[in-house]
């Protein structure tokens, strides 16, 4: 089975909306906003592109990351890997053509198809409808996440408000850094 692996710009109370940028939110760009750069702190961002063999994305952040990430360098890792978009709404018309395979999923049932699938780890960036109802139907494995020292108060958060069982979580890498920023990585104990 494949590992399915969150990855997460969070805010400490849990926002993951708008952390580069992106045009309608209060607090778009919050990452770059009165904190420090680190280049260290990033480390993580660089290794998830060694380790993934397969992106997957809500249609939101694919709309939002498809035109931009295929001609930058710092993500041509994920220019070559399989992409997934889980969404019922997006055709194959609606795909960039110049970002290599992509294929739309239209439940999580084919995403938990998918994990069962050869393969290395997938990654998930963004999407935080997609995470949290990934999160609610038990198929994430993995959780990164950059933590920044900041309350944002509104936006989408990460995880579910749903009413659930406990989920237990083992903390399996640490870092913080002296620009306040912390990196967190647990794996989803089941």
């Amino acid at each position: 089975m494949r590992t399915l692996i969150s990855t997460a710009f969070i805010s400490l109370d849990g926002v993951v909306e708008a952390p580069g940028g992106e045009a309608g939110y209060r607090n778009a760009g919050w990452t770059f906003k009165g904190i420090d750069f680190v280049p260290e702190s990033f480390e993580i961002k660089g290794r998830e592109q060694e380790e993934a063999t397969a992106l997957l994305l809500g249609r939101v952040s694919y709309q939002a990351f498809a035109p931009v990430w295929p001609d930058m360098v710092e993500f041509a890792g994920y220019k070559v890997m399989p992409k997934y978009v889980v969404s019922t709404t997006l055709t194959d018309a609606d795909l960039v053509p110049n970002w290599g395979e992509t294929t739309v999923l239209r439940s999580l049932d084919e995403v938990a198809a998918l994990k069962e699938t050869d393969g290395g780890p997938i990654i998930v960036h963004g999407s935080a409808s997609l995470n949290r109802a990934l999160s609610d139907a038990g198929l994430i494995d993995r959780y990164h996440l950059l933590v920044f020292p900041l309350l944002l108060g509104a936006g989408k958060r990460l995880f579910s408000a749903t009413d659930k069982d406990t989920q237990h979580l083992r903390l399996v890498e640490q870092e913080a850094y002296g620009n306040g920023l912390q990196k967190q990585v647990f794996d989803v104990v089941r």
